[in-house]
């Protein structure tokens, strides 16, 4: 089953006391509270989507946020638009030159002012009551560093699944570092949320990849492993699009080996090379069976991983399961 979310977040936006409180231009006392939670939302050329996106955000209700927007660089009309909510809201909104995602995630990173904080991408709908299910997660497990949940998807023109992806419910109720290195268990990049000054100590995020959050998850897992996975917490509406990383596999999956290479002296990273080629074969397999057929010599192994994979060459996409 199927629904819009086009404006689900509308009514509860008036509900928002920190948002109203932003928009009558109120010098009201929770102003001045520090946030408990800090929302980075990095914009580029979207700006069929980053209204909602902003708007998702700020319709969060039961705890102290704070909304942090960077545009980076945007070619389209998102910077006006942006202007023109944060003239509204009284967010931070900030438009520079283009500098890449992991430039922009770390300068919103230093600015945050939240115990907590989460990334959130400028195509997405955050859903009702997440900030707070997150930070009321954290602040009752001191123990943890960092809590991720779910995420539902959602058609290119607003249509979100009722159905959670059944991908990243694998990873409930905890995923440890070994599980993560070895492409066992997934993590959503749009469904965690940190304690920042641990994401700091550990440096941010690494500017030598074009991933924002996969060396981040491997690095907080290792140090801190393992973390919680909540399985009744929808964090965000992935909108999928034409424009989604996870549309180039063969750049994503290049990447996912040159990461997991900072861990070569791990027991477990030889077979981690091999299954993340699998993973990598897997993916051509369903979807460029031809570019898979190509790269059969580069992904191939006598693995368990690459040989229960190896079928998907030779059925049709139709019947076949992602």
């Amino acid at each position: 089953m199927e629904y819009s979310v086009t404006n689900m977040f509308a009514q509860n936006m008036t509900e928002n006391v920190y948002v109203k409180a932003f928009a009558q231009g109120e010098e009201m006392e929770q102003r001045e509270l520090p946030p408990v939670v800090s929302v980075l939302l990095a914009s580029y050329n979207h700006e069929k989507y980053v209204e909602a996106a902003v708007r998702s955000v700020l319709s969060q209700k039961g705890v102290a946020f704070e909304l942090i927007v960077l545009d980076d660089g945007s070619k389209d009309k998102s910077p006006e638009i942006l202007e023109k909510l944060a003239e509204e809201f009284k967010f931070r909104n900030i438009h520079r030159e283009n500098k890449g995602v992991i430039a922009t995630l770390n300068e919103m990173l230093e600015l945050a002012r939240g115990k907590y904080f989460c990334t959130f991408s400028s195509d997405d709908i955050m859903p009702p009551d997440r900030l707070k299910k997150q930070s009321d997660y954290l602040l009752s497990h001191p123990n943890a560093v960092a809590c991720f949940g779910q995420v539902k998807p959602m058609s290119e023109d607003g249509i979100a699944s009722e159905n959670l992806d059944p991908a990243f419910l694998k990873s409930v109720p905890e995923i440890s570092f070994d599980e993560f290195f070895l492409g066992l268990k997934p993590l959503h990049g749009c469904a965690e949320m940190f304690v920042t000054d641990v994401v700091r100590r550990l440096g941010g995020y690494d500017s030598r990849f074009f991933f924002e959050d996969y060396p981040l998850y491997l690095k907080v897992l290792c140090e801190c492993s393992p973390q919680p996975v909540l399985p009744d917490v929808v964090c965000c509406h992935y909108r999928e699009h034409g424009d989604n990383m996870h549309a180039n596999h063969n750049r994503m999956y290049a990447e996912f080996l040159r990461i997991i290479e900072l861990y070569k002296d791990h027991r477990l990273y030889p077979q981690a090379v091999r299954n993340w080629k699998a993973n990598w074969f897997s993916s051509l397999a369903y979807s460029q069976k031809g570019e898979a057929l190509k790269r059969l010599p580069q992904l191939a192994s006598f693995s368990s991983a690459f040989l229960k994979r190896l079928p998907k060459l030779f059925i049709p996409r139709f019947l076949l399961k992602r």
